[in-house]
């Protein structure tokens, strides 16, 4: 039997594009014009994916649940995001709030969890790459081992990450050097 593979989880907005960022907290893109993929992810993603990572987005666009995004639009920046990244999944929670009716929503590691069953994944072995708390805590519920990009947000963390970098080509560099290490 194949030992289960290892997945770096990445959280889309702040991390893979450029947040919109008003008064301190970051929002989406609106449209696809908007969608910008940030300098170095490329890069990281040819790292991790070449290191035998799978590369799986865990989203949450709680606009389209709050009717302030079309669910089509967001589809959208999907399929160009794929086409231009090496990615082998992506997850992604509508869900408008934080009610306890959404195993999907992060900081609720359902959406990590229903990957890891899809792609044979073992979380233990796995990274969950936020730029916010709910990301964090999202990797910790799901045995991730977490890393924080500080984008300096007004808001603070919950639970301390286990590494922290600035940017997803600085935490992918640290990954390779974790994974050389053990």
């Amino acid at each position: 039997m194949a030992q289960p593979g290892r997945a770096v989880f990445l959280d889309r907005d702040g991390v893979i594009n450029a947040a919109i960022v008003r008064d301190g907290k970051p929002y989406p893109p609106f449209t696809l014009e908007q969608f910008s993929i940030l300098p170095g992810v490329p890069e990281a993603c040819r790292l991790l994916h070449g290191a035998g990572f799978y590369l799986v987005v865990a989203t949450n666009q709680p606009d389209v649940g709050r009717g302030r995004l079309d669910q089509s639009t967001v589809e959208e920046i999907h399929r160009v995001m794929c086409v231009r990244l090496p990615l082998d999944r992506v997850e992604v929670c509508y869900d408008p709030d934080d009610s306890s009716s959404s195993e999907f929503r992060k900081p609720r590691p359902g959406m990590l969890l229903h990957a890891a069953q899809a792609l044979a994944i073992d979380l233990s072995r796995s990274y969950m790459i936020g730029d916010r708390w709910r990301d964090i805590d999202c990797g910790h519920a799901a045995g991730c081992k977490t890393i924080f990009i500080d984008s300096g947000y007004k808001e603070s963390l919950r639970a301390q990450p286990d590494f922290t970098a600035p940017d997803l080509f600085a935490a992918a560099r640290l990954i390779l050097a974790v994974d050389r290490g053990s």
